[in-house]
């Protein structure tokens, strides 16, 4: 009878996690249903999951309209590079934070949590005028520097390297291994989970990011990938079509890479005792 209640008990959560993932794929399907259609069909006033003939030519048009592989490009790149950033500099504070005794150390943590909560937004001013003096605006630099080195991957790698015991620390010494040699040949490559998320949570972070855009840059070549759908947007029309076989450009990467880095994500978050 136990038995039969717990196989009851997990179809149950079967149907719903199915339930669930069906409800998160409406959109996703919706959109490739619609990039997939004419504008024509698409304005029609009867809804239609499936396309009556095949547009797959919406794909080409929408990658080949104005700067949209530029855009994309940009996009890559920005995201790259401040996503290797944060590893690197959230490796080396990190560290710090976990391994080395220095002064003040609790209260320069407390003071570096407390930067979670200052956006962007707040401090966008006087970064900008930095940028402006130095000749960065309209550049890469200015869009990677500003989120270059991040609290929140500070504290993933030290939650991280204090799970690593302290002995291992020490029979490196002995072996006659300095800090820096203790950091990248021990601690970084056990660190792999924790690398991973970071990379993982800041390239999604960056790929859907508009605001850095807007403020830091102001020719088109410059633009970033969410910049691109706005091509497809005019005054009084949109062409719906190519908007969402855009849309699905820059949906695409980001999901496979969730998808490919899940598990890692689980386990970096599950390692450093977040929830």
């Amino acid at each position: 009878m136990k038995k039969k209640s717990e196989g009851i008990w997990k179809a149950i959560q079967y149907i719903l996690v199915i339930g669930i993932a069906i409800i998160f794929a409406i959109p996703f399907i919706w959109m490739l249903s619609t990039a997939l259609k004419s504008q024509k069909e698409v304005l029609t006033s009867t809804l239609s999951l499936f396309p009556k003939d095949l547009y797959l030519k919406n794909f080409a048009d929408a990658w080949n309209s104005g700067s949209f592989p530029r855009m994309f490009f940009n996009s890559v790149v920005v995201a790259f590079c401040v996503s290797v950033g944060q590893i690197l500099t959230s490796a080396l504070a990190g560290y710090a934070f976990a391994k080395m005794n220095f002064f003040g150390k609790n209260t320069i943590f407390s003071i570096l949590l407390a930067v979670l909560v200052v956006p962007l937004q707040m401090i966008v001013i006087p970064i900008y005028l930095m940028f402006s003096k130095a000749h960065l605006i309209d550049t890469y630099w200015a869009l990677i520097l500003p989120n270059v080195a991040n609290a929140f991957g500070i504290y993933l790698y030290r939650q991280f390297y204090s799970t690593i015991p302290m002995s291992l620390n020490e029979a490196a010494q002995i072996d006659g291994a300095n800090q820096w040699q203790i950091l990248w040949k021990i601690m970084f490559p056990n660190a792999r989970p924790a690398t991973l998320t970071l990379f993982m949570l800041t390239f999604i972070a960056e790929w859907n990011d508009l605001f850095k855009p807007i403020v830091f840059t102001t020719s088109e070549e410059m633009r970033t990938i969410q910049f691109g759908l706005s091509i497809f947007q005019e005054q009084y029309t949109t062409n719906y079509t190519l908007l969402m076989a855009a849309a699905l450009f820059i949906t695409v990467p980001v999901v496979l890479l969730f998808i490919v880095g899940q598990k890692y994500y689980v386990e970096g978050l599950s390692s450093t005792g977040m929830k």
